[in-house]
């Protein structure tokens, strides 16, 4: 693969600004292997540099009279999303049968859009606290601060169906509580989180590595919810704690293996909290990003640090729709999309099949 070497030298990189990291204040990031979703790169007659972008297709459709619909995910070659992408920002390529190579398309006469993607795509957060006995005793009123400006932060304003979260915690039974169900309403969780009590728990142990199997089966019956409904889904799974597993119900590698095998569009992000974690491991569990405070005066701060990347990777995804030229008869036909962003550029290919398109597309 052409970009193959750009990833290494990347993930080389990478590891050296790792060892010089401060624990305190690093945020780690995962790396993206550069996964197109359902589309390929683009065929070399375009003369494309190496993508420095990654424009991942999830989905895609056509509607008549001739609108093409896709639905991807952006994000650099290291992982990190790209947001507030404008359609200005596309350049449309297209092959039919009749063409050697490809064809530019007019984004203006094209009517290229990027349009509100709530009727295929649906995000829903899943904030997970750990509600063990060293929180409760020591920082559960920085905690509960900072977890209403997280959710301040990632729920969007004003509200929308397409945007929910639900709000769990755990301690050392072998349950992961449920503090409030899936809602679109910010409101609704910051009163969820302002209940929380320092006797709400009954049992002082911490089952870190449980939490983290029955959230992330929680986010994978999410997205299967989603696919029932011809939804594409994504959920971000976001874990604070302030020490390890203590419980010993379920082992590390049982934890870890449950998040490296869970969906492609399930997130993971991981809040340690304190002198007692074990940042590796938590680093293991957000495979998406960790951060780490030091005291619990820098909890919100870390906080708000992930949020800014769940509001990131919700925003990540498009809706890109134009209407093409190419009418009925002409058959499949290849299209590339090709995306320029502060100097960067990255494109992705896929086809379409144009029976029955006609003129008048809006």
């Amino acid at each position: 693969m052409k970009i193959l070497s750009k990833y290494i030298s990347i993930f080389v990189i990478s590891l050296v600004l790792f060892s010089c990291g401060n624990a305190d204040d690093d945020v780690s990031f995962d790396l993206n292997l550069g996964e197109l979703g359902e589309g390929k790169e683009p065929d070399d007659c375009l003369g494309f540099d190496d993508n420095e972008l990654l424009l991942s297709i999830q989905d895609q459709f056509t509607t008549p009279p001739s609108k093409i619909s896709i639905l991807f995910r952006v994000s650099d070659v290291a992982g990190n999303p790209i947001s507030g992408l404008t359609a200005s920002q596309f350049t449309i390529y297209e092959q039919g049968r009749n063409d050697d190579c490809f064809n530019t398309i007019s984004s203006s006469e094209s009517l290229a859009r990027i349009s509100p993607n709530s009727q295929v795509f649906n995000n829903n957060t899943l904030l997970i606290l750990d509600l063990s006995n060293s929180v409760l005793e020591n920082s559960l009123d920085e905690l509960k601060s900072a977890s209403t400006s997280f959710i301040n932060n990632v729920m969007p304003s004003p509200e929308t169906e397409s945007f929910k979260m639900a709000i769990y915690w755990f301690d050392g039974e072998d349950e992961l509580h449920l503090l409030n169900d899936l809602t679109s309403s910010s409101s609704e969780l910051v009163s969820a989180i302002e209940g929380i009590t320092s006797d709400i728990s009954s049992d002082p142990s911490t089952d870190l590595y449980g939490a983290v199997i029955k959230s992330t089966e929680k986010a994978e019956e999410l997205i299967r919810a989603n696919n029932q409904n011809n939804i594409i889904g994504a959920a971000s799974v976001v874990l604070f704690t302030d020490g390890t597993d203590q419980a010993s119900r379920y082992t590390e590698e049982t934890a870890l293996k449950a998040v490296t095998d869970a969906d492609r569009n399930i997130s993971f992000l991981t809040i340690g909290l304190g002198a007692e974690i074990d940042s590796e491991v938590l680093e293991g569990i957000g495979r998406t990003a960790s951060v780490f405070a030091g005291n619990k005066e820098e909890l919100e701060t870390t906080f708000n640090q992930i949020s800014q990347r769940v509001s990131e990777q919700a925003n990540s995804f498009y809706l890109f729709e134009y209407c093409t030229p190419k009418r009925d008869g002409s058959g499949e036909n290849n299209l590339v999309i090709q995306l320029t962003h502060s100097g960067l550029q990255g494109a992705v290919q896929t086809q379409f099949n144009a029976t029955g398109f006609t003129g008048g597309c809006e």
